[in-house]
């Protein structure tokens, strides 16, 4: 009896064998996707800048390799990714490395605006640039830039961290157009509330369970999943996108305060409360003659 071939199997290995940079890769996310992508089979080097011992040790943990270099500084970026291509191509790059600085705009200073401006959004033209030819001529690659929600749903204090993400999320649409006829897909994850210390110190267990549907913060390991699926050639129809990784849209503190609000007022209201008499849904409305 003939036995049918087995299908190939696309669950795994996808990416082995290219080289993936990572920038911030030494952050709580940014040490998750490195870990995520190594078991894809890439080879990955970990991007860092004030954490360079925390990239080595983490490239020496997943059989990496590590890079230190200021993303903001045009020069340096340039030339240590020519240094990284001088040894083949790199085709993946996840632009990771972000800065927050949050003020009110009325009381920010220029250099507050700025030095969020350079990590996210310069730091991603810095380092994607070199990059691109030497990706474009494998005909095969991936690029993830790490947004935020703050970048789509706004959020007080954070004017220069979510222009800086919104930033991202037009530079991925048009860089996409630019990279489809050569195989490189483009695109932006935007987190929500994701575990690490800096999250855990500013938003408070009882915040989150009011802020979020799930009642829990997002974990690194599950934006890091999503990241190495657009990594890989699973996702090769895939471009030009911006994926939120939330759960049911997160509120940000002032959202929740006035959702919070505006129900009490509608329950109180006496519209509310003459349609609970009539058998009606709170906010029904008879149709326009």
């Amino acid at each position: 009896m003939m036995r049918a071939a087995p299908s190939p199997d696309t669950s795994a290995g996808q990416a082995k064998g290219r080289r993936a940079l990572v920038t911030g890769g030494a952050s709580p996310i940014g040490a998750a996707i490195c870990r995520a992508l190594a078991r894809e089979g890439c080879a990955v080097i970990v991007h860092a800048h004030a954490s360079a011992d925390r990239a080595a040790a983490l490239a020496a943990e997943i059989g990496g390799s590590a890079v230190a270099f200021d993303i903001t500084d045009h020069d340096a970026a340039r030339a240590a990714c020519e240094a990284l291509l001088e040894t083949g191509p790199i085709q993946v790059l996840v632009h990771n490395a972000g800065a927050h600085d949050d003020v009110p705009m009325a009381a920010m200073t220029e250099a507050q605006w700025r030095r969020v401006m350079a990590v996210s959004l310069d730091g991603f033209f810095h380092v994607a640039r070199p990059l691109l030819l030497p990706m474009m001529g494998t005909r095969n690659g991936r690029i993830v830039a790490m947004s935020s929600v703050s970048a789509i749903m706004g959020n007080r204090g954070q004017a220069n961290y979510a222009a800086a993400k919104a930033g991202l999320i037009g530079a991925v649409r048009a860089l996409s157009l630019e990279c489809a006829p050569r195989g490189i897909t483009v695109n932006a994850v935007a987190p929500g509330l994701i575990d690490s210390p800096a999250v855990a110190a500013a938003v408070p267990p009882e915040a989150v369970k009011q802020m979020v549907p799930a009642k829990r913060l997002g974990r690194p390991e599950e934006v890091a999943d999503l990241v190495a699926f657009l990594c890989s050639d699973r996702a090769g129809y895939i471009s030009g996108q911006t994926v939120s990784i939330a759960s049911a849209g997160p509120m940000h503190p002032h959202r929740a305060r006035s959702a919070r609000r505006d129900r009490a007022q509608t329950v109180s209201s006496p519209q509310h409360a003459s349609a609970r008499r009539e058998g009606k849904r709170p906010g029904w409305a008879a149709p326009a003659a």
